[in-house]
């Protein structure tokens, strides 16, 4: 076994320090206030091709894999990005480049993936509906055959990026879940032009107030008659679970790479205040009762990292990873939550106010437990398939 990161791994996380290095938490606490996407980073993450690492070569991108997706992620939210590092990875590098890559057509690669790669174009990814939350199985957005095409009608909810996405990567019923047999047919995976629809007045879309990760906006999105042609279809129609599944495992491993990035670097601000601060004549850090939390969320994010490197290269290696992918988002999500929550604590009042990152953090932190799969649906998946304890929904 071999636990270094391959070569072209080592020079993704280099080459996306360097790049985070030259932003502060001055820079993403304002990008976070203004609810404003970091184009800045996001500008030369394009340059410098570290967006299309998983694109293939003859598509202009780096020709690399999930892992290499992963350790980028990781590298630019513990340079400095935290939460709002992981949008920047899952919107069109994951659900567009990835997706495509492995199954898009040769049309569809020849079409896509190369102005992906240039930075020409941007995707985001719906898939959550108010009615069915976590139950992908019950999503009711319908797809219907017409002439040459689709036309879709439903609803999608926490749409995060569509306001300047150029592509929807959609997921509809073609059969509906009452009649689909087994379960998981009938989905179908489409590329929607959310311009085009939007100038056609079938697709619109209503951004939802939230709490944290700001620096991009999450919708609610309505289609009302929006037309696909039959080319934009991924993968087969009524066969998309496939294609979901590529989807949603390599999503729940660049969360953990997320948060394993952001609860290192919220750990590092922790551990700075505590070996600055000193009240009581010595730093608080000294203090067993400060030291030691600290050190255990260290070991918890260490953890997370192993699983989330493991199940990105079981991924790459088209292999199952369903219950990698899940532990590491399920452990990654807690050691993310218990760093910021310490780091909290180790800055007492002070981490209340917003001239230091820590309050961002908390708030960012907090829903990686929830998304993009609740930590509950995580358990009952371990229960039930590594466990083999009954099936408990």
């Amino acid at each position: 076994m071999d636990f270094d990161l391959p070569e072209n791994a080592a020079a993704v996380r280099e080459g996306v320090l360097a790049i985070a290095g030259k932003y502060d938490q001055e820079y993403w606490s304002r990008c976070d206030a203004d609810k404003r996407w970091p184009e800045e980073v996001w500008r030369e993450l394009v340059q410098g091709g570290w967006h299309s690492l998983a694109i293939p070569e003859e598509h202009g991108g780096a020709g690399q894999g999930l892992l290499e997706l992963a350790v980028a992620l990781e590298a630019l939210a513990e340079g400095g990005a935290g939460g709002a590092a992981s949008f920047m990875y899952l919107l069109t590098p994951a659900f567009g480049g990835l997706t495509i890559a492995r199954h898009g057509t040769e049309e569809q690669k020849r079409a896509f993936l190369p102005r992906i790669a240039a930075g020409e174009i941007e995707t985001c990814f719906a898939i959550t509906e108010p009615d069915a939350g976590s139950n992908a199985m019950n999503i009711s957005t319908q797809a219907r055959r017409d002439g040459d095409g689709f036309v879709v009608n439903g609803q999608k909810i926490w749409i995060s990026g569509v306001e300047r996405a150029d592509y929807l990567v959609l997921v509809t019923r073609t059969i509906p879940a009452a009649e689909a047999k087994p379960r998981t047919n009938g989905f179908t995976v489409l590329l929607v032009d959310i311009k085009q629809a939007v100038t056609d007045g079938t697709l619109t879309y209503r951004p939802i107030p939230k709490l944290g990760t700001n620096t991009v906006a999450s919708s609610m999105v309505f289609l009302d008659g929006v037309r696909v042609p039959a080319d934009h279809v991924l993968g087969e129609v009524d066969q998309g679970f496939a294609v979901l599944w590529d989807i949603l495992n390599p999503e729940r491993i660049l969360a953990a790479a997320g948060g394993v990035g952001s609860g290192g670097l919220v750990l590092k601000i922790a551990c700075d205040y505590a070996t600055d601060r000193a009240p009581f004549g010595k730093p608080i850090g000294s203090n067993q009762g400060i030291a030691f939390p600290l050190a255990r969320i260290k070991a918890q994010l260490e953890l997370a990292r192993l699983m989330t490197y493991k199940a990105a290269w079981l991924w790459d290696q088209g292999r199952p990873c369903g219950s990698e992918a899940n532990i590491a988002k399920l452990t990654a999500a807690d050691a993310a939550w218990q760093a910021a929550d310490r780091a909290f604590q180790t800055h007492g009042g002070m981490a209340y106010s917003l001239e230091y990152p820590v309050a961002r953090m908390f708030r960012d932190a907090r829903i990686a437990k929830n998304i993009p799969v609740a930590e509950e649906l995580v358990l009952a998946h371990i229960a039930q398939h590594e466990l083999g304890l009954p099936r408990s929904y």
